[in-house]
C-alpha cells in the first residue's frame, strides 16, 4: 500500500458511483483510496448499459433488415451470427473500458487497490488482511441481480443480467422472469436475433411502473417481434430437465418450457460482509443502506452512493450521488439529492422515457396533455406513428412530469427533465424554436396545443380580442 498512511477518503466500490466519487474528491485535493473487489467500471460497463445497448443495436439492425419492405426495401436471406453479435458486444465494452480503468483513475490522482474491504472500527478497515486508516468513507458497492425464492430455480442455473453475456450461443427457447426494463429490453433484443422468447410477469402488464399507454405500445411491439407474453402469471416452481433447460410451473396450472431461463425481477444491494455493524451503519429490511438527503449514513463519517441506497438504480443517479457524496465529504458542503426529476428510459423499440410525476393517472390540479405521434411529421416520414408524448402540468401550466414513447425518446427527455427540474411552463417550451422535423416536435407541439387552449379560454379570448380591436382603432386613427 502506498502512502499516505491516513486517507482523507476511502471509496468502497469501483462502479459509476465510486469512480465519480473518487475522481471528484481527488480533483478537490483529497488523498483518495478506491477499493474494488473485482474490476473497475461496475455493472454499467461490464453487464448493464454498455453490453445491453450494443446487443440492442445489433437487434435493431436485424429488425430493420426484416422490416424494410414496410418502407419499400426488401432484404432477403438475412442471417444472424450470434457469435459475431457477442463479439460486437465485447468490442463495445473494450472500447469504453479504458475510461474507467485503474490507469485512468491513477491519472486522476486516485490510488486503486483490488481486494475485499471490511470495516473493523471507527476510521479503520481491512483490505485482504491489511489495515487501512481513513478520515471519511463512501460506500458504493452497488447491487446485484436478485433471485426469487422459487422452488427448483437453482437447479436450472438461471441466467441474470450479469451472466447472460457469457452465452456461447443463442438458446433456441428462452424464458424470462420479469417484464420490467431489463426483461423487455433483452426479450425484444434476443427475439429479434432469432431466439424464441417467452416473457413472464406477475403484474397484469409489462412495464408495470410506467404509464399504461406506454406499456401497451411496448406490449404490441414485443408481440410483433415474436415475443410470447404471459402477464399476470405467478411462477410456483421450476422443474429442471438438464443442461439449464426445464419448465416453469404457473399458479394457474400451466407450464412454459425453456432451454435457458433468464431472471430479471430486480436487484438487491451488495451490503453483506462489509462490517457495517462495526461502524454503526444501518440498513433497512431489504438491506439498503439508510441515508439522509445529503447521503450521510447513520455514521456521520460514512456516506453512501448509488444502487445500495435504495434510490432509483440508474447509472446517471449513481454518478450524481458520487459527486454529491464526495464534495460533501471533502468540502463540508451540504448538497442534497433531488429525486423529483430523475429521468428513466427503457430502450425497447419504441423507447419509453419518463421523468417527474406519473403521467398514467389523473389527480386533482393536474392536467394530462397527450399528443399522438401520428401528428409528428418525423414519425410520419419514418412510418413510426405508434408513439405518444404526454405531459402532466399543473393549473399554472408548469410541467410536472412527462412520458415519451417512440424512437430516440430518451433524447427528447433531456429537455423535459430540465423543464421539470426548473419548473418551466408549457409556454416556456412552446416559445423555444425547435429544429424541424425532429422527434422533439412531440413535446413542442403538446406544449403549443396547451398554450393555444389557454388562449382560447373565454376570459383570455375576450381580453385579447379587446386588445386587438384597440390596436386596430389606434392604427386606423394614426393612418387617417
Amino acid at each position: 500500500m502506498s502512502t499516505p498512511e491516513q486517507w482523507d477518503l476511502v471509496v468502497l466500490g469501483g462502479g459509476s458511483a465510486g469512480i465519480v466519487a473518487a475522481k471528484t474528491a481527488a480533483g478537490l485535493g483529497a488523498r483518495v483510496l478506491l477499493v474494488e473487489r473485482d474490476r473497475t467500471g461496475g455493472d454499467c460497463l461490464w453487464t448493464g448499459c454498455v453490453p445491453s445497448k450494443a446487443l440492442l443495436a445489433a437487434a435493431e439492425a436485424a429488425a430493420a433488415a426484416r422490416g424494410g419492405a414496410r418502407l419499400g426495401v426488401d432484404v432477403a436471406d438475412m442471417q444472424v451470427d450470434f457469435g459475431r453479435v457477442m463479439a460486437h458486444v465485447r468490442a463495445a465494452i473494450a472500447e469504453i473500458e479504458p475510461v474507467d480503468s485503474p490507469a485512468a483513475l491513477a491519472e486522476a490522482g486516485v490510488t486503486v487497490r483490488h481486494g475485499h474491504a471490511r470495516f473493523t472500527g471507527e476510521g479503520t478497515l481491512d483490505v485482504d488482511g491489511e489495515p487501512v486508516h481513513f478520515t471519511q468513507a463512501v460506500l458504493a458497492t452497488g447491487a446485484a441481480p436478485a433471485l426469487p425464492p422459487i422452488p427448483g430455480l437453482a437447479d436450472v442455473d438461471p441466467l441474470t443480467s450479469d451472466s447472460v453475456w457469457d452465452l456461447p450461443e443463442a438458446p433456441r427457447r428462452l424464458a424470462i422472469l420479469g417484464a420490467g426494463t431489463v426483461g423487455c429490453e433483452l426479450g425484444q433484443g434476443l427475439a429479434r436475433l432469432g431466439v424464441e422468447v417467452t416473457l413472464v410477469e406477475g403484474a397484469p402488464r409489462v412495464l408495470p411502473r410506467e404509464d399504461a399507454d406506454a406499456a401497451t405500445a411496448v406490449h404490441r411491439a414485443l408481440e410483433a417481434d415474436g415475443v410470447r407474453l404471459r402477464p399476470g402469471r405467478s411462477v410456483t416452481a421450476v422443474e429442471a430437465t438438464g443442461g439449464g433447460a426445464g419448465s416453469l410451473r404457473l399458479e394457474d396450472g400451466g407450464s412454459i418450457g425453456f432451454d435457458r431461463l433468464l431472471v430479471a425481477v430486480g436487484r438487491r444491494p451488495r451490503t453483506d460482509d462489509l462490517g457495517l455493524d462495526a461502524v454503526g451503519v444501518a440498513v433497512d429490511d431489504r438491506g439498503f443502506v439508510v441515508v439522509d438527503p445529503r447521503l450521510r449514513t447513520t455514521n456521520q463519517r460514512i456516506r453512501a452512493a448509488g444502487d445500495l441506497t435504495g434510490h432509483p438504480q440508474f447509472t446517471h443517479v449513481a454518478g450524481v450521488h458520487g459527486s454529491i457524496a464526495a464534495s460533501n465529504a471533502v468540502l463540508g458542503v451540504r448538497r442534497s439529492v433531488d429525486t423529483a426529476a430523475v429521468p428513466r428510459v427503457t430502450y425497447t423499440q419504441p423507447e419509453v422515457a419518463a421523468v417527474g410525476i406519473d403521467t398514467g393517472r389523473e389527480r386533482p390540479g393536474v392536467r394530462l396533455l397527450t399528443l399522438a405521434h401520428e401528428h409528428v411529421d418525423r414519425a410520419v416520414t419514418e412510418g413510426r406513428t405508434d408513439g405518444l408524448t404526454r405531459l402532466a402540468v399543473d393549473r399554472r401550466g408548469r410541467i410536472l412530469g412527462a412520458t415519451v414513447v417512440g424512437p430516440r425518446a430518451g433524447e427528447t427527455l433531456g429537455e423535459l427533465a430540465l423543464a421539470v427540474r426548473r419548473g418551466l411552463r408549457t409556454r416556456d417550451l412552446a416559445g423555444i424554436t425547435h429544429a424541424y422535423p425532429t422527434w422533439n416536435d412531440g413535446a413542442w407541439h403538446a406544449a403549443i396545443a396547451d398554450v393555444r387552449e389557454q388562449l382560447a379560454r373565454p376570459a383570455t379570448r375576450r381580453a385579447l380580442h379587446g386588445i386587438a380591436r384597440t390596436r386596430r382603432w389606434w392604427l386606423e386613427r394614426r393612418a387617417g
